[in-house]
C-alpha cells in the first residue's frame, strides 16, 4: 500500500469543485482528506464529506472552523468564495504550518492583497485554473506573444463557460491575458480591450482584446487567436471534465507541501 503523501484539508467543501476534490482525496492512494470546512450557513454542515461527494461514508464531516478543519493537515484546498478566500489567507498567515492552494478568481483589489501578504508568512498557490493543460496553454501564450511582439499579429482571447459562472471574462482568461502581455514587456491594464465600440477599426497593434460567452452546461473553454493579414496562429484548450480540475487541484496541494513561504503559481507545478 502507497505511503500517505499528503494530508488536505477543503474549503468550500460543499461547491461542485470542492466535491470533486474532496473524492479524489479520497479515491487516490498517496492522500488524505482530513477536514472540510462549509459556511455557517451551509444545509450541509455536519454531513459526511465522503457521502457528499457521492462516495461511501469517509468519517469526516463538515465544519464551520477554520481550525477544526486544518487541525492535521498539511494544506489547505480552498474551492469558496472571494471573501472567504481573503479572510481564510490572513488566518492561515497568523496561525502558521498549513499551506494554502487557492482557484478561487474574481477577487477585489483587497482580496488579492490579502492573499499576496499571506505569502510572506506561509507557501501560497494562487491559480486561476488548475488544469494542468491550461497551465501549459499560458506558456504557450506566453511564448507566442515573445515571438511574435515585433510584428503585426493582433491577439484575442476568447473564453466561453457555463450560465452559472459568476465572473467575465474568466479568471483563466486573464491570466492569458497577462502572460502574453508581460511577455511584451507590457502591462495588461494598459493593452486589454474587455469592451469594442459598435463602430471604427480595431486600436493599433498591442491591444489584446477579451471576448466572453455563457450559456449551457459548458465546463470551460479558452482561446488565444494570434491574427495578421496573411495567417493565424491560435492555441486553445477545452475541458471535458471538471476531473481535471480536482486532479490538478491534488497535484498542486503535493507540489507546495514543505515549500517555503511565498507566492507560487501553476507553472511552479509544471516545472
Amino acid at each position: 500500500m502507497t505511503d500517505i503523501q499528503l494530508k488536505a484539508s477543503i474549503a468550500g467543501a460543499s461547491g461542485r469543485l470542492g466535491r470533486a476534490i474532496a473524492a479524489e482525496l479520497i479515491r487516490r492512494s498517496d492522500t488524505a482528506l482530513t477536514g472540510a470546512m462549509v459556511g455557517a450557513d451551509s444545509v450541509h454542515l455536519g454531513a459526511d464529506i465522503g457521502e457528499l461527494a457521492g462516495l461511501p461514508w469517509c468519517g469526516v464531516t463538515a465544519v464551520v472552523s477554520l481550525e477544526e478543519a486544518c487541525a492535521g493537515s498539511d494544506v489547505l484546498i480552498d474551492a469558496s468564495a472571494p471573501h472567504v478566500t481573503a479572510a481564510i489567507a490572513t488566518r492561515l498567515a497568523e496561525t502558521g504550518g498549513t499551506a494554502f492552494v487557492t482557484g478561487v478568481t474574481g477577487l477585489s483589489e483587497d482580496q488579492q492583497a490579502a492573499v499576496q501578504a499571506a505569502a510572506s508568512a506561509i507557501p501560497v498557490l494562487q491559480a486561476s485554473n488548475f488544469s494542468l493543460g491550461v497551465a501549459v496553454l499560458e506558456r504557450l501564450v506566453a511564448e507566442a506573444a515573445r515571438a511574435l511582439a515585433d510584428t503585426e499579429f493582433d491577439l484575442e482571447i476568447s473564453e466561453t463557460h457555463h450560465r452559472g459562472k459568476a465572473d467575465s471574462p474568466s479568471g483563466t482568461a486573464l491570466s492569458l491575458g497577462r502572460a502574453a502581455a508581460a511577455a511584451r514587456g507590457v502591462a495588461l491594464d494598459d493593452v486589454a480591450a474587455f469592451e469594442r465600440p459598435r463602430t471604427g477599426a480595431r486600436r493599433p497593434v498591442g491591444e489584446i482584446g477579451f471576448s466572453a460567452v455563457r450559456g449551457g452546461g459548458v465546463v470551460g473553454e479558452h482561446e488565444a487567436r494570434f491574427l495578421s493579414r496573411f495567417e493565424e496562429l491560435t492555441v486553445s484548450h477545452r475541458a471535458f471534465d471538471r476531473h481535471i480540475f480536482a486532479r490538478g487541484a491534488v497535484e498542486a496541494a503535493l507540489w507546495i507541501k514543505g515549500k517555503p513561504a511565498g507566492l507560487y503559481t501553476m507553472q511552479d507545478v509544471i516545472g
